[in-house]
């Protein structure tokens, strides 16, 4: 079983350029075979340092900056999955990774940069983003958008976990959903979440933009590990596994049964590198 290590060092934050020559930063820990971790939206690198420190028991462990965060470049207005799919091939070929870890919109990524590409040997992904028939709802963008350009980012916040978290946050009104996001998150990291809210929603739209082709994924060659949480709450979460166990060539579904939608970065990040670990050991080349 892998566990936690503190006292690994996480590299410095090197960077490399992307074919649109943004600068894309990572950090890297551990030994052994490459894997390359994508955070989802309204997340950072440092997001996942528990969970790359727990599989880099066994791997060199790289965690991308995505673009709009960090040392990484902004998003850009032409900014797309395109430019997301760019940006992990870069750190791919800068550091020779051949696995890979997706969360959430990460997960959707992942499984962007796997079609068509030969040289990854496994991908492991937790609740990827893939909407199908509108299955991840949109109607909280004009209150998010409203919210936005008023100068009210805690409003679009509140309108954004409204709108895409399990039933009981749709359910709850507003006001409610204000005392407990000041509850359950720190003062830093609601601050850091509201600083990319931009960046969420040209996310979000890149997720509506490809509602419904997740049968792309019939080209991804790699192993494909599918987790979720059997306390996520969220109905898209069932759809998006049901479907893509059914397009991908190759692939294993993994529940874990006490975790919600946060198990791989705050939950229980040891639980599902372990998970990870021996998954990528058994497809290793």
């Amino acid at each position: 079983m892998t566990h936690s290590n503190t006292n690994i060092p996480i590299d410095p934050s090197p960077t490399v350029r992307s074919a649109d020559g943004t600068a894309i930063g990572y950090l890297t820990v551990g030994a052994g075979q490459g894997v390359l971790v994508i955070p989802g939206a309204l997340s950072t690198a440092d997001d996942y340092a528990a969970f790359a420190r727990a599989l880099a028991a066994r791997f060199t462990v790289h965690t991308i900056e995505r673009r709009g965060r960090g040392r990484s470049g902004p998003q850009g207005d032409a900014y797309g999955m395109e430019k997301e799919r760019q940006d992990v091939l870069a750190v791919l070929r800068e550091t020779g990774a051949r696995f890979l870890v997706g969360h959430s919109y990460g997960g959707l990524v992942a499984l962007e940069a796997a079609r068509d590409n030969p040289a990854l040997a496994g991908v492991a992904v937790y609740e990827p983003g893939v909407s199908i028939g509108g299955s991840i709802a949109m109607d909280w963008v004009p209150d998010y958008e409203r919210a936005l350009a008023a100068g009210r980012p805690f409003d679009a916040f509140v309108a954004f976990t409204r709108g895409t978290g399990p039933a009981r946050a749709r359910a709850a009104p507003p006001w409610l959903m204000k005392i407990m996001l000041r509850l359950f998150l720190r003062a830093e990291e609601r601050r850091r979440m509201l600083a990319m809210l931009p960046e969420n929603l040209r996310e979000h739209r890149e997720v509506a933009r490809l509602d419904g082709s997740y049968g792309n994924y019939r080209a991804v060659a790699a192993s494909v590990l599918l987790m979720y949480g059997g306390k996520s709450g969220i109905a898209w979460v069932d759809t998006a596994m049901e479907r893509l166990a059914a397009v991908l060539p190759y692939s294993e579904t993994r529940g874990f049964p006490a975790l919600d939608h946060f198990g791989i970065d705050k939950k229980a990040p040891v639980e599902v590198a372990g998970a990870v670990g021996e998954y990528f050991l058994g497809v290793s080349p």
